[in-house]
Order: C-alpha cells, then structure tokens, then sequence
C-alpha cells in the first residue's frame, strides 16, 4: 500500500510539472501572438501551483510592458531579479520600464563599499554565496589533505598556501553571503500602484502632506501602523502612505 501511496505522489507529481510546463509554453505563444492579458493569466496559474522562478516574473512584466501598465511591468521585473539578480534581461529592461515613471528621485550619494556591493557583490545571491563557500570549503580541506600527505617540502609549501587562501576565501564568502542574507530579511520593498499617491508626515488622513508619488516608483518600507506604512525614497525621504497604495515585493 505504502509503494503504491509513493508511486501515486511521483505520478501526480510528475503531471503538475508537466502541466506547468504545458502552461508556460501555452502563455509563450500566446504573448507571440500578442494576447498579453491571455498570456498574464497562464503565467499567474503557473505561480499559483508554486512554480516560481525568474523567468515566469520575466515574462510577466514582458507582457505588462506591452500593456503600457507600468507599476506591474517594475513589480515584476524586480521580482524577477530578487530570486535571479543575474538575470540581465530584467535588469536591461528595467532600465526601460523606470523611464515611464514620472518621479527622477536622485539617490544619495554611496561610498567605494556601497558600490562594489550593489554593482558586483548583489550580482550574486546569497544562496550563490553560500554555495560558494561550500566550495571553497572542500578545495581547502583537499589542499590540506594534500599537504598533510605529502612528503616533498615544495609540493608541502604550494598545498599550505594555496589551502590557506582557500580557508580566506571561505570566511570572505560566508562574510558576504551573511550580509546580503540580512539585507534580504531586513529591507522591505515596495512598488507604488497608485496612478498618484499622497505620502504624509504622519499616518492620520488629516496630516500635513509631504510630498506626492506617481505607479512604478520604489520605495522602501520601514514600519506599519493600522492602514499606513512608513516609506523611505532613494534620496532620503521619509513619509507616510496608505497601504492600499503600494505592493510589497
């Protein structure tokens, strides 16, 4: 009965991979033909059976870009580049969609490490970085191993160093990997939806307005009370916004 419950599961299993794939290809032709809303829902279908991946968020603001809808077109090209951010079709067309918002927000000025993180180090995942280390991990106790066992002083000297710059990259890496993990988990982002949102100074309807937001534009969310959430702009503006107003990626 057990064999037979398992090989049911591997079966069913089977069919939904089968059916998701199906269901790509399906919204693939259907965006070649240009029924980009056919095509949206096919994509959608296949993220409801948990099939989530880089390219199904891809292809979805693909389909939004051509609607001309431009909120959904950033939210799902920056969907696609948190679970790939090596995903250089997003990122070029990103580039594209946040040409259609309406508001130039400057970003603060970022130091040497700033930019070596965002433009080279967040390339990579943390996922990426972890199994990086793991590599790292194993080159380093097979050098060591090597040096251990050998008994001719300058194969000895080349298995120590190189071991030894292996253990180094091994902590960079899982440094690196740390960060960006807490990074991930500690920075809450968020696309405006709002064709125009009032952002105030505190989170009553009644209070002074700080200034306003148009769709597509990024936000970082800092803390939430009742129906408003706390938001900060790339160039340092902080204010209040009704949930309503944004979606969360």
């Amino acid at each position: 009965m057990k064999k037979f419950i398992l090989f049911f599961l591997l079966i069913s299993e089977s069919l939904l991979a089968q059916t998701s794939n199906e269901l790509f290809s399906s919204a693939n032709n259907l965006y070649k033909e240009g029924k980009y809303e056919e095509a949206i829902s096919l994509y959608n279908q296949i993220l409801e059976k948990g099939e989530v991946s880089s390219e199904v968020y891809y292809n979805i603001g693909n389909s939004y870009y051509k609607l001309n809808k431009v909120a959904p077109t950033i939210y799902n090209y920056e969907k696609a580049l948190k679970l790939d951010p090596a995903n250089q079709d997003a990122h070029n067309n990103l580039v594209f969609a946040k040409r259609l918002t309406l508001d130039r927000i400057e970003a603060l000025p970022k130091t040497l490490l700033q930019k070596i993180n965002e433009n080279y180090l967040q390339k990579l995942s943390y996922n990426t970085w972890g199994m990086l280390a793991v590599l790292a991990s194993l080159i380093a106790c097979l050098l060591f191993l090597g040096y251990y066992f050998s008994s001719i002083p300058s194969q000895k000297k080349l298995y120590f160093t190189t071991s030894i710059i292996s253990f180094l990259l091994l902590f960079i890496f899982l440094a690196i990997g740390y960060n960006q993990y807490s990074k991930a988990q500690n920075t809450v982002e968020a696309i405006i939806f709002s064709e125009e949102a009032i952002v105030n100074t505190e989170p009553t309807q009644n209070a002074n307005e700080a200034f306003i937001l148009h769709e597509g534009t990024k936000v970082n969310v800092l803390d939430q009370v009742d129906d408003w959430k706390k938001i900060k702009l790339a160039d340092g503006k902080i204010g209040w916004i009704l949930s309503e107003k944004l979606k969360e990626l």
